[in-house]
């Protein structure tokens, strides 16, 4: 990615990431996983038109856009892009640079054990409480895995 992208547009990129971005952890119940939880990193980008956001994503090639009452969104939830984009992107980041590195580590984490998941879920309420639109609507994950895994496990 990095060689399709020029200094300038990942510079840029960042710009957006940190004006009008987000960089959020998930975790969700999945019946597949060993237990029964996975843990996922999503980049958004909110926009009032939808120009720059079909701009980005025919740069990186991935996410989708859809619109909202008033505003336009760029999303993505694909792992390795979102790990190789703020790979990229990290260098110009200022006000996300903390969350990136966060979302990173969430990423890199292999989930083999009870401790390796929920080392995500402290992870990723971390990442969480740097959100200030998650503050009224976020959950303790780390309590809500706790509470989930029985201790035989």
């Amino acid at each position: 990615m990095g060689k399709m992208l020029s200094e300038v547009n990942l510079a840029y990129m960042a710009g957006l990431i940190d004006g009008d971005g987000a960089i959020m952890a998930l975790i969700e119940k999945h019946a597949e996983k060993k237990f029964k939880f996975r843990v996922r990193v999503a980049m958004k980008l909110t926009q009032k038109k939808p120009d720059i956001l079909r701009w980005m994503r025919e740069k990186l090639r991935y996410g989708s856009l859809s619109r909202n009452r008033s505003t336009f969104e760029w999303i993505t939830k694909d792992q390795k892009n979102i790990h190789d984009l703020l790979k990229h992107l990290h260098p110009y980041l200022k006000i996300k640079k903390k969350q990136a590195s966060i979302a990173l580590q969430l990423i890199e984490t292999s989930i083999e054990t009870k401790k390796d998941l929920l080392k995500s879920a402290r992870l990723a309420d971390t990442l969480s409480s740097y959100n200030p639109r998650s503050s009224k609507r976020r959950k303790n994950f780390a309590t809500m895995i706790e509470d989930s895994i029985s201790p035989n496990d």
